[in-house]
């Protein structure tokens, strides 16, 4: 696809953490043959461990990185972009990447990503220390609150299959997005 007057400049899969991201944007940038970049990971690059860093400094502090990688992104390469959970609802995040390529909302139901994030524990700042139903509801809280920025995504994938699955529909919608957006 890196060839073809179909690639955009900017693959950039957005959703709730747990969604799967990460994992699906390490298994589709080679069937695009394009580089692969994750925010949170470039974030690490520069200030360290995340959940230090947040708790140190703060949400605002960390959006404020991430939003400065994702300038240096919408200035760089074609590549496929794992964002992360609120970058896209920070600003006009999420209008600079519709703008600048192709949105993918990896839309996973609450009742597939709780146990995804229960596994995950601690290692989302966000999430530090809740357990149960305090980290139920605040999940659910984060969800409503984004969903609707998530919804507006030119993409959205149902990213409850393996990840060789999702990224393969990935692949095939995008190849649909641009037959049918030419």
């Amino acid at each position: 696809m890196k060839e073809t007057n179909k690639t955009p400049l900017r693959i950039f899969l957005i959703g709730f953490m747990c969604a799967g991201k990460s994992q699906v944007g390490k298994a589709l940038a080679p069937l695009l043959e394009l580089p692969f970049v994750d925010i949170d990971r470039v974030v690490e690059q520069r200030v360290g461990p995340l959940a230090p860093f947040i708790q140190r400094e703060g949400e605002a502090a960390f959006r404020l990185q991430e939003t400065t990688v994702l300038d240096d992104l919408l200035k760089g390469d074609a590549a496929v972009i794992s964002t992360g959970g609120g970058t896209p609802c920070e600003g006009d995040n999420l209008h600079r990447m519709n703008s600048a390529g192709i949105t993918v909302w990896l839309d996973v139901p609450m009742a597939q990503l709780m146990p995804r994030i229960e596994r995950a524990g601690g290692d989302r700042p966000l999430l530090f220390g809740l357990k149960g139903a305090a980290l139920h509801e605040r999940v659910r809280t984060l969800m409503e609150e984004r969903e609707g920025l998530y919804a507006q995504a030119q993409i959205i994938v149902q990213a409850t299959e393996p990840i060789p699955v999702v990224a393969e529909r990935i692949k095939m919608a995008l190849d649909t997005f641009y037959t049918t957006w030419k």
